[in-house]
């Protein structure tokens, strides 16, 4: 028993000690993966392999593919082998660090891609049925086990095979499409060496507790606070020199090189980059914090350090390092980094709004480190929550993430854009005047024109919510003269918003180096009566009155610098026009058209009238009607989208009508309105015959006018007529249900009956 135990003790200081531990077999690892691997294993890591696999096709595509999309992914049954010939421990420092062999060779996986390839081939199904990946894996357990690095420890081999064609017997060998093969096993090994070979590392968290929520975003501030022993000579990309200047007597002054080092660091998500102030010195100090927005629940920060030439526009790029963020699910976050000598370094943050502090140093040079203050404000989760505040938003979700989130079809997105703060001015003279275009599916909506760097709007756009498009497209842009300038983009992620809370975001605009937007968001169901304040799908027995008063600041489309304006009004199938007025940018229509309320989309379209070509289009709106109060009048002016400028005056009102109070819907009855209309229609072709005898081309074009007019007023009627026939049939029903409930004899034999 004494020799027993001193073994025992011996073994526990040679794991602790000693740099290298035994060789160990690991036969019962794989015998368990091969149990675990067909109903556990593999449809967890096709689900979020595919959706990485889609996102790097999408941004690396081939020379001959134009197009490619994810059909089917399947990892098949073969699992990997690990540690065919045994696992090890070593230990660097205070890290602990296994080293596993990795063998995956599978002939059975399913992956099937549809590819639009370059005229004259056309379409073609890429099918990849199998893959081989061998290499060495490090494991390195961090944060006391609640985490795992992992990491090849150099480019894996990798080799993908390919066919052509719907699968099976049919499929075609990969030289048909010659440098596909080539390019995919290039995708798959830069994605590899980018993320995860040494030194960069991918980490698998292990909280003890699982929330089970999916993270789709969040913010996190950035504190770029100081650098330390910054050397040109040691730093990547400069040479080693010293720096020569003459002084006013001529003399040759010589100075070291890192005194009047004049530095900036520039911070990079993703597409979102900012920038600090420049500082001198080998330890300068910035102290510059920016807002970042996460759009999943990982995200890299680049840290890009630059010299800064002084008197010359360019500048000089020094060095990098980078920080991974990643969501763990007992809502706390991971931190890493390469440490020192590709060490590691590795911060948690318990909960959201703790700030962790990570020396990094920098990446391919001898000296040089960057301090960041980094603080993980909130996550944003699918099910509408935030962990800022979940019991405030959602209180009654339960551990296993059950959601009060109710379906996407047929609620409203409710975007304000309130103000701006910091965007850039790019002309001479400092002037800037800015404006923000929405886009959310294929609707388009631009704010008004600001005259301030620090702009104040204030106006709220309705937006459709569309089933699996969860992204708001946002681009920011200054009025110029000859072509607007771009003051930058954003994407605000829309998965998850509740309903009934508003959610109030500054979002920093991305591809330039300051600028930010405040939006307001909040999703509303639009069968609420509270707070849609109407029903998108028509009362079913109502109409749509719109009447188009004017328009003002219309582009010229004629050389002469006029417009003829006349609008196109779509709703649904049916279509109307108004009156064209000639030659002028502010023209005054004032008709109205009436349409049947039932919740199709409101389109107008401002045209230019032209004699003998077509018809040119000088803006388009959508009107947003559907949640408005009914028999209420709304007076807007709407900007015109597609253009430079432009507004058209509009007055709607959704009319739930009493028919016994109601006359027609027009002063004059039915019989002698259809008597004018073909009076009219007379008129017009026996004064086009005589036109034509003349061979007057403009008198033409007018009489042409007045029968589009005429007969779009001939449809409308046609319309009104329907809507009175459902209006009086509908009372006729209601009238009689009023009568048999009255009637107890009528009540009695039906029950009877």
């Amino acid at each position: 028993m004494l020799v027993e135990d001193l073994n025992k003790k011996w073994k526990r200081v040679i794991l602790n000690t000693s740099p290298t531990t035994p060789l160990e077999h690991c036969e019962w690892l794989n015998k368990l993966l091969m149990e675990i691997w067909p109903n556990f294993v593999n449809p967890k890591l096709s689900i979020r392999f595919a959706s990485l696999v889609e996102k790097r096709l999408r941004h690396r595509k081939s020379k001959l593919i134009e197009r490619v999309e994810l059909l089917e992914f399947s990892l098949g049954s073969s699992p990997p082998s690990l540690g065919l010939q045994g696992t090890r421990w070593s230990t660097t420092g205070d890290q602990k660090i296994m080293r596993l062999g990795f063998d995956w060779d599978t002939s059975d996986m399913s992956i099937l891609l549809h590819a639009k390839l370059a005229k004259p081939i056309g379409n073609a199904r890429i099918i990849i049925n199998s893959l081989h990946i061998k290499g060495e894996l490090l494991l390195m357990p961090v944060l006391d086990g609640k985490a795992l690095l992992y990491s090849f420890m150099s480019v894996p081999e990798v080799r993908i095979g390919v066919a052509f064609g719907s699968g099976g017997s049919q499929t075609l060998p990969a030289t048909e499409l010659p440098g596909v093969s080539s390019w995919l096993v290039k995708i798959l090994t830069d994605s590899l060496v980018k993320t995860m070979v040494e030194p960069r590392r991918r980490c698998f968290s292990l909280p003890a507790v699982e929330l089970r929520k999916k993270a789709v975003g969040g913010i996190v501030y950035v504190k770029v606070v100081s650098a330390s022993k910054l050397s040109r000579s040691a730093l990547r990309g400069s040479p080693s020199r010293r720096q020569h200047s003459f002084t006013t007597n001529g003399t040759l002054e010589e100075h070291l090189d890192d005194k009047d080092l004049q530095t900036f660091v520039e911070v990079e998500l993703e597409e979102l980059t900012r920038r600090t102030d420049v500082k001198t010195g080998s330890t300068p100090t910035w102290d510059s914090t920016f807002n970042m927005v996460l759009h999943e629940d990982a995200g890299t920060l680049r840290f890009h350090l630059y010299e800064s030439t002084p008197n010359s526009v360019k500048y000089d790029y020094l060095a990098s390092c980078e920080i991974k963020v990643r969501y763990v699910a007992d809502d706390s976050t991971i931190f890493w980094a390469i440490g020192p000598e590709s060490g590691i370094i590795a911060k948690h943050a318990e909960f959201c709004g703790k700030e962790v502090e990570l020396v990094v140093p920098f990446e391919r040079a001898s000296v040089g480190e960057l301090t960041v203050r980094l603080v993980l404000k909130e996550w944003q989760f699918s099910d509408g929550s935030h962990s800022l505040n979940n019991f405030l938003v959602n209180s009654q979700n339960s551990l296993n993430g059950s959601s009060n989130l109710l379906s996407k079809t047929g609620r409203k997105l409710n975007i304000t854009v309130v103000e701006g703060k910091d965007l850039i001015s790019k002309d001479r003279n400092g002037k800037c005047e800015p404006y923000v275009k929405l886009q959310y599916g294929k609707v388009l909506q631009k704010a008004r024109t600001a005259r301030t760097c620090n702009p104040v709007w204030n106006q709220k756009f309705d937006f459709d919510e569309i089933r699996g498009d969860e992204c708001l497209k946002i681009k920011c842009y200054s009025e110029d003269m000859f072509s607007d300038n771009n003051l930058g983009s954003a994407r605000v992620n829309l998965e998850g918003l509740a309903e009934g809370f508003v959610r109030d975001v500054w979002v920093p605009l991305e591809k330039v180096n300051c600028g930010e937007l405040r939006l307001q968001l909040e999703a509303i169901r639009v069968s609420d009566p509270e707070g849609s304040r109407g029903s998108i799908t028509g009362s079913g027995n109502g109409w749509v009155e719109l009447t188009l008063i004017e328009a003002r600041d219309l582009i010229a489309a004629d050389l002469r610098g006029t417009s003829d304006p006349y609008v196109r009004v779509h709703y649904g199938n049916l279509k109307r026009r108004t009156k064209v007025m000639f030659k002028t940018l502010h023209p005054r229509w004032n008709q109205t058209l009436e349409f049947p309320d039932n919740g199709s989309p409101l389109e107008l379209h401002v045209k230019d009238h032209n004699a003998v070509l077509l018809s040119s289009s000088i803006g388009n709106c959508v009107v947003e009607y559907q949640r408005l109060p009914p028999n209420q009048m709304f007076d807007k002016w709407i900007p015109l989208q597609g253009v430079k400028r432009g507004e058209i005056h509009i007055q709607i009102t959704r009319k739930v009508p009493d028919l016994l109070k109601r006359a027609s819907l027009d002063s004059e009855p039915s019989l002698t309105r259809s008597v004018q209309i073909s009076g009219q229609m007379k008129e017009l072709m026996v004064k086009l015959q005589s036109l034509i005898e003349d061979g007057s081309l403009e008198g033409l074009a007018t009489v042409a006018t007045e029968m589009e007019s005429l007969q779009d007023l001939q449809e409308e009627y046609m319309v009104q007529c329907e809507t009175e026939q459902t209006l009086l049939l509908n009372k006729i029903k209601d009238l009689g249900q009023e009568i048999f409930n009255s009637s107890p004899s009528l009540s009695r034999r039906s029950s009877s009956n």
